[in-house]
């Protein structure tokens, strides 16, 4: 029997990263985490920087970064609208690493209110990036990806 899934679209003003059918979506809401099934309510939410992890028919796991954007839930079809995405596996760590570093030099040296908040906002995007990463070598294994698979299934049995 086919897991039921519904079709997501993660694009941004540069790119449509990914265009497919899905049996999960699990995104951070601007109050919180969000988890959508096949079938959820209409819905449309801001979204703050951080994972995207998106599990595919037959329990597949992707996990992508977002600097932000909005989400938008319709009976058979998932958008996601970002300011900026790609796939977790192609951010350089390292990068990350350091842009941290250097916003929270930032934040010891601010000169001004500006400096302060655009040091924030680095800090927050390359938090996000490690999280993402995280959640992308965590997920990596066979056993972790069929998780999600397994809690939606047993979310739209009941």
């Amino acid at each position: 029997m086919a897991a039921i899934s519904t079709h997501l679209d993660i694009v941004s003003v540069e790119q449509q990263i990914f265009s497919g059918l899905v049996e999960m979506l699990v995104a951070n809401g601007e109050f919180g985490e969000l988890g959508i099934l096949p079938g959820h309510a209409a819905l449309l939410t801001p979204l703050r920087a951080g994972p995207l992890r998106v599990i595919m028919q037959g329990g597949k796991e992707e996990i992508f970064y977002i600097s932000g954007g909005i989400l938008e839930v319709q009976p058979n079809l998932i958008t996601v609208l970002a300011d900026t995405v790609s796939r977790a596996a192609d951010l350089d760590e390292m990068k990350a690493i350091e842009a941290k570093k250097n916003a929270e030099q930032l934040l010891l040296n601010k000169k001004s209110n500006m400096d302060f908040t655009q040091a924030l906002l680095q800090l927050a995007q390359a938090a996000a990036q490690l999280r993402a990463l995280k959640l992308s070598a965590t997920h990596s294994g066979s056993a972790a990806r069929s998780i999600g698979s397994k809690v939606a299934k047993n979310l739209i049995n009941k």
